[in-house]
């Protein structure tokens, strides 16, 4: 395991296996229509590369976790067991229309150079789709505003295994600084606001629309190609 590997990704070996089991059918919207070959990183047990190749796509996943990769391996078209920066040149160049990073990129010392080293693996056509937990949702501000807590938990935004923290800014400025588009950047998995929450975006000009969202999806692609 190399030195861009974290204790934070060791971390996720012991969870529960209940968090290796989300089929995360939210995300589908985000697979483009045409795409025929993907590889999910952080497979887990392989329950959303399924519902790819339920839509006659080939799906390779990528997997920490032996036991978890057991169960995709039966599920997937081909499984790579390890540190993705380890089997970065196990990925075959140019292959794949989709690179999946479902809540993987928190999880990461490095997540910039992953996504840097992703790009030559990606087809002419192909783009990088993630979903990423969202700092500024508003249970998490009013955690640190109002009760001035900031707590890690088993799961959730606050996951004692998260190393990096995204709002929807953040994730736009980190895409353009390594040079990819963003095609398109979308609020996931949103909860109602109160009422007193709704008056208070109001004044202030809707600048907490964003913080309704638990995630955030992203579909990129590398700039000029």
């Amino acid at each position: 395991m190399n030195e861009r590997s974290t204790e934070s990704i060791l971390n996720l070996l012991a969870k529960d296996n209940i968090y290796y089991r989300g089929a995360r059918t939210e995300m589908m919207d985000f697979i483009p229509k045409n795409a025929k070959t993907a590889v999910d990183i952080g497979c887990a047990e392989g329950c959303f590369g399924a519902s790819l190749k339920a839509l006659g796509m080939e799906v390779w996943g990528v997997e920490m976790n032996p036991d978890a990769a057991a169960i995709a391996k039966e599920k997937l078209d081909k499984i790579l067991i390890g540190d993705v920066f380890n089997l970065i040149n196990d990925l075959p160049a140019g292959y794949f229309d989709c690179i999946i990073c479902n809540d993987v990129l928190e999880h990461l010392v490095d997540p910039y150079t992953l996504l840097l080293n992703l790009k030559s693996r990606l087809s002419r056509n192909g783009v990088v789709v993630c979903s990423i937990p969202n700092v500024r949702y508003y249970r998490n501000l009013q955690k640190l505003l109002i009760e001035k807590q900031w707590k890690y938990e088993d799961m959730g935004i606050l996951d004692k295994t998260h190393l990096r923290f995204f709002t929807e800014k953040s994730i736009r400025d980190t895409f353009d600084a390594l040079d990819y588009d963003i095609v398109k950047l979308s609020g996931i998995n949103a909860e109602t606001f109160t009422w007193q929450l709704k008056i208070l975006n109001f004044l202030l000009r809707d600048q907490l629309s964003d913080t309704k969202y638990i995630h955030f999806a992203c579909v990129a692609k590398p700039r000029n190609r």
